[in-house]
């Protein structure tokens, strides 16, 4: 990844909050905390490194807390939610929960703590900024909340750690047992775990058992490479008029659906991810992104997919309607749709015999085995966690307040009682006992699952990929549509960081 370009997403981030202090404050004056922040990016304070990535701080791990034992400990949580409004749930659980519950814990242990929530109710790009800018400044809550796709970004920026370089018995924690190495994953940068995830999702295919049945298809469908995928998808054209074979989101009206459903699940079953955090490169025109490619023009030149909807202002939402009206066959979705698309109660676009009438399955590999790790079968997933402040003054005290957060009896509180999918395995199976597709998720799409690259840069990357798929199935060829990605890519992130070629 090109050092020249991702420290330069952070300054912008830094001058962006800076910008929003100053006009919220109602004086000519920013905050100090906005005010140093934006001297040292116009002094150059965040200079990018003249190595082909920064690498995160190796400086010694934080000391546990230097307050005299007994004497009073402060924490703040930091979360972009708020009771009764953005993530009402998460603000709600740990005003009600975590707070008091942890103050008494830590009163058990002798230890006088008191914690103090700091939730906000903005857009995700205002929070991430204020979070560049307090850790920029060497402030900000102890503890606080992080979309796993930013890590890589703080991480190269040294605004967050390594867990255990802020204290070492993180590593420790019995927890970590009970989250797959793929769902830590998503709070990883570089091996490294900087935080702890506090949910996930994944993806699959969904199949209408209706429409299988009238193509002479098994309703216990398992495909085992995209020929499968392709061979029932042709056998659905020519035996059940009527109805979209295939919905595999693509082109740039389905913005990064079309990466996180599509194209990145294609990828990783041809045995690469994106980008590569061991040689530091993403995939330009290489063969695999032009096996993605080629899947996409033979689903959507050949009447197997519609490239219509693909083209519509609201292509995913028609996508949705037409699957629970038997209209489309096959559809790679995640586990949003199946709680609050077809849900029979409260889905959007309810399916009352959803249970019968749906069938779901996992991801192929191109072919057996191609996938990344030698898998046979793949996926994406998204989601977010916590991470420690390294700025922390309190950092014993600190992570107990986060692995509190992600223990068993917290998860299960968050729930409410209600089937989710969360980062623990234990909780999963004790609430998702009752919802197949879920469990299904839980235990067979978590433990294979990838994740989007974690870089300021990569919503462009994937505006490229969007475009290159939308080429191909309007009549570009493969080659063309991914040399022309490879010259974008080349642009974002430099030659020296794209692999192309065989």
């Amino acid at each position: 990844m090109n050092a020249n370009r991702r420290p330069t997403r952070i300054t912008a981030l830094l001058a962006t909050a800076a910008l929003v202090l100053t006009a919220c404050s109602g004086s000519s004056s920013p905050s100090p905390s906005a005010a140093a922040a934006s001297a040292a990016a116009s002094a150059g304070g965040n200079q990018p490194s003249s190595s082909p990535a920064a690498q995160p701080s190796s400086s010694p791990a934080a000391q546990p807390s230097s307050s005299p034992a007994g004497a009073p400990v402060t924490l703040t949580i930091a979360a972009n939610a708020v009771v009764g409004g953005k993530s009402d749930q998460e603000a709600t659980w740990l005003t009600n929960y975590v707070i008091p519950a942890f103050e008494k814990e830590m009163a058990a242990q002798g230890k006088n703590v008191t914690v103090t929530f700091n939730g906000t109710g903005v857009a995700d790009e205002q929070y991430k900024a204020q979070l560049a800018l307090d850790l920029k400044s060497g402030s900000g809550a102890d503890v606080f909340d992080m979309d796993g796709i930013w890590i890589g970004e703080f991480a190269q920026a040294n605004y967050i750690k390594p867990l255990n370089q802020i204290l070492p018995a993180a590593d420790t924690w019995d927890g970590w047992s009970q989250i797959s190495p793929a769902v830590q994953a998503n709070m990883s940068y570089q091996g490294q775990r900087y935080g702890i995830s506090s949910g996930t999702d994944g993806r699959f295919l969904y199949f209408n058992k209706d429409v299988f049945a009238k193509a002479g298809l098994p309703a216990d469908w398992a495909p085992t490479s995209w020929q499968d995928i392709l061979t029932a998808a042709q056998t659905i054209k020519d035996k059940v008029p009527g109805v979209t074979p295939l919905q595999i989101d693509a082109g740039t009206a389905m913005g990064e659906a079309t990466t996180a459903q599509g194209f990145l699940p294609l990828l990783v079953g041809t045995g690469v991810k994106l980008y590569d955090e061991t040689t530091q490169k993403w995939q330009g025109n290489t063969p695999q992104i032009q096996d993605v490619l080629n899947f996409y023009k033979q689903v959507y030149t050949t009447g197997l997919g519609d490239p219509q909807i693909q083209l519509a202002a609201k292509g995913r939402d028609q996508s949705f309607l037409e699957f629970s009206q038997l209209k489309i066959g096959i559809l790679a979705e995640g586990d949003y749709m199946w709680r609050g698309v077809i849900n029979p109660t409260g889905g959007v676009n309810p399916m009352p015999n959803r249970a019968t009438e749906v069938g779901w399955t996992l991801i192929p590999a191109k072919t057996p085995g191609s996938g990344v790790n030698g898998q046979n079968f793949v996926s994406i997933s998204g989601g977010g966690g916590r991470v420690l402040n390294p700025n922390t003054k309190n950092p014993a005290e600190a992570w107990a307040l986060l692995s509190f957060m992600a223990s068993k009896d917290s998860v299960l509180q968050y729930t409410n009682g209600q089937p989710q999918i969360t980062q623990r395995n234990d909780v999963n199976a004790q609430i998702l006992s009752s919802d197949p597709v879920l469990t299904f998720v839980a235990t067979k799409v978590l433990p294979l699952t990838a994740y989007r690259p974690g870089f300021a840069v990569y919503p462009q990357v994937s505006q490229a990929l969007q475009l290159a798929s939308q080429q191909v199935f309007n009549g570009k060829s493969v080659s063309d549509a991914a040399t022309e990605y490879n010259a974008t890519l080349v642009k974002l992130v430099g030659a020296d960081h794209v692999v192309s070629g065989g």
